[in-house]
């Protein structure tokens, strides 16, 4: 496979071509030649208005739903919608069943052929079945592809297990992820503990029930030693005990969701379900703490925490609704509009080294691992811009700014 991408500007900061513009040619999945005016045969010539590439961007939390959950999104269709998206990576949740929490699940998702070129990387399940009982084998789903271990949603409970995970998981680099919610607090609740809440008669769910179980999971990492990930903290709490813990030298890691980047809990006001998230959407000024926080590197990432629900689960009372919004499609031009194209770009492409993800830079002889755009353009992100099968998606109505085109990783392309 041959490929070249006339007029390209390069984004790559740490690059030898940053913000010049060159013709990429790529042969076999080898970016072979960057200069001016190429005219090398092609299969593919890839022309766009203000075409820019920067290095693969990736995503470290990401649901699809297949296998057990084909009705919400196919590995296929989840896939195309990543590369389309600009993301040439993804770290995928073990939202499926059957659990992925032993090897052959893990070799699945890994055997996985596909025209995209969005490489899957599947997150294990921390323990057996996601109960919080048992623990799996995380040095044999390490050894066969997995990127990490977590419960997804499911908080870690027992304080023991966690240690001993932290224990093991050392032995072989392993990174375990925690979520920061002890749902023993807000049992009911269905938003953010405060005064849009109050006035909507729903019950909340307080920022201690995220503290809590950040400042547990600390004190038990203090102890251990070992890698520790805290995924979509949406709190000024908690980015304040994670700078701690930074400090303090504890190999700790976090990441925000792009929906509390961007909304508050007045979002939920006419009880829109789109709005209805986990962790929920909180305050002003937990939105304002969560950009310092992402802006100073208290925050390591940015995911677009997609979530991907069939309509029934979301076309119900608020109460009732399930939690979660795709947000794939709308990460870039949401986040051009929050921050410069500089740093919307560095923002996409962190977190892969944290996942055991290789970082294919823009030079000679690297393999080409590219996510396409152009920052021009403003418009309204609309049901038609959603590649999903679902569409539960908060972002519908959002002003963005750019346009994505798609993305290559070696042989294969999208645009």
């Amino acid at each position: 496979m041959k490929i070249l991408l006339k007029n390209a500007t390069i984004i790559d900061p740490k690059g030898a071509f940053h913000l010049q513009q060159f013709d990429l040619y790529i042969c076999n999945g080898i970016l072979e030649q960057i200069g001016i005016n190429l005219s090398f045969e092609a299969d593919k010539v890839i022309k766009k208005d203000n075409l820019h590439v920067s290095m693969g961007w990736f995503d470290s939390s990401v649901c699809f739903g297949e296998p057990g959950y084909e009705e919400r999104e196919t590995l296929e269709n989840g896939l195309k919608t990543a590369a389309l998206s600009g993301f040439t990576d993804i770290a995928l949740e073990p939202e499926t069943n059957p659990r992925v929490d032993a090897q052959s699940a893990v070799v699945q998702l890994k055997k996985y052929r596909t025209n995209s070129p969005t490489a899957l990387h599947p997150i294990g399940s921390f323990s057996k079945g996601q109960e919080g009982k048992l623990l799996t084998e995380f040095y044999d789903l390490q050894n066969n592809g997995a990127a990490a271990f977590g419960d997804f949603l499911h908080p870690i409970k027992n304080p023991e297990l966690l240690k001993t995970a932290l224990l093991y998981a050392q032995g072989f680099g392993a990174l375990l992820i925690s979520t920061p919610n002890d749902n023993r607090i807000g049992v009911t609740g269905v938003a953010h503990e405060g005064e849009v809440s109050t006035k909507l008669g729903l019950s909340g769910i307080p920022v201690i029930n995220e503290t809590l179980q950040i400042n547990r999971d600390l004190h038990v990492l203090s102890y251990t030693g070992g890698k520790l990930h805290i995924p979509c903290i949406s709190s000024a709490e908690s980015v304040a005990l994670i700078r701690e813990a930074k400090k303090n030298g504890l190999d700790i890691s976090c990441s925000v969701a792009l929906a509390n980047l961007c909304y508050t809990e007045e979002q939920i006001i006419g009880f829109d379900t789109n709005a209805k998230l986990i962790p929920p959407l909180r305050t002003n000024e937990d939105q304002t703490a969560l950009k310092e926080g992402l802006l100073d590197g208290t925050i390591d990432m940015i995911t677009s925490h997609h979530q991907p629900l069939n309509k029934e689960l979301k076309h119900v009372e608020f109460e009732h609704a399930t939690p979660g919004t795709i947000g794939l499609e709308a990460m870039f031009g949401v986040l051009m509009t929050l921050f410069p194209l500089e740093k919307t770009i560095q923002l996409l492409t962190k977190g892969k080294e944290r996942f055991g993800v290789q970082n294919h830079t823009i030079q000679l002889g690297e393999k080409a691992c590219l996510s396409l755009f152009t920052p021009d353009g403003s418009s309204n992100f609309g049901e038609e811009n959603i590649y999903s099968t679902a569409k539960n998606c908060i972002f519908i109505g959002q002003t963005t700014q750019g346009k994505v085109y798609g993305s290559i990783h070696g042989n294969k392309y999208m645009v």
